[in-house]
């Protein structure tokens, strides 16, 4: 079996010439946790301080953001960074947003979204979402929907650098690895395998 992976090393290789594009390119996996942790209680609580929002009605929107979250997450891997355009540039795209991750799955400062993009996604979103949700419903649901994301990319660093004894854990993990070392094409719920199961993208039975 041909390996899908060029190096497991925890360093991380150079991708840009320029510095400081190199720079951005690279993040301390717990700089996710003071960027967006401070927003998700900001949102929660203007969302009962402000809005008045009820208990039940937060818990509601709360669970939606996270079921949306689970399903951009997994639309997102699947249809945009295993997504490669033609040509070099195309390819050379592919390798910047995802491609380096599969060639170098356990290179640590390149396993959580450095802020250069997961900000300015984060800020289109939610003017998506306020486009749709009034700010009663917006702000629990978006909470929800950064905690997805918060757990999403933490949970991710984690299954690539730590034993987990939790059964569920160590299930999760199992299932994004067979995606990196056996079958990238399929698997690419990272946080759940919900939608791989409903789109028929989980993996085949050997």
């Amino acid at each position: 079996m041909a390996k899908k992976y060029v190096s497991n090393s925890t360093e991380s290789i150079r991708m840009f010439k320029n510095g400081f594009f190199e720079s951005l390119s690279k993040v301390h996996f717990s700089v996710p946790i003071f960027l967006f942790l401070p927003v998700i209680v900001y949102f929660s609580y203007q969302a009962f301080a402000q809005m008045k929002v009820s208990i039940p009605q937060y818990l509601i929107f709360f669970t939606i953001g996270l079921l949306v979250w689970t399903f951009t997450e997994y639309v997102m891997h699947r249809f945009v960074f295993h997504t490669v355009p033609k040509g070099k540039i195309g390819e050379r795209l592919h390798f910047v947003f995802h491609g380096v991750h599969h060639d170098y799955p356990n290179d640590a400062k390149r396993l959580v979204m450095p802020p250069s993009v997961s900000i300015p996604l984060a800020t289109l979103f939610y003017f998506l979402f306020s486009l749709i949700l009034e700010k009663a419903n917006l702000y629990p649901f978006f909470s929800a929907f950064l905690l997805g994301y918060l757990v999403y990319d933490i949970g991710h660093y984690s299954i690539h650098h730590f034993n987990f004894r939790n059964k569920i854990f160590r299930k999760i993990k199992k299932h994004h690895l067979k995606h990196h070392y056996d079958d990238p094409e399929h698997g690419f719920g990272v946080s759940s395998p919900l939608w791989d199961n409903i789109f028929q993208s989980k993996f085949k039975k050997k």
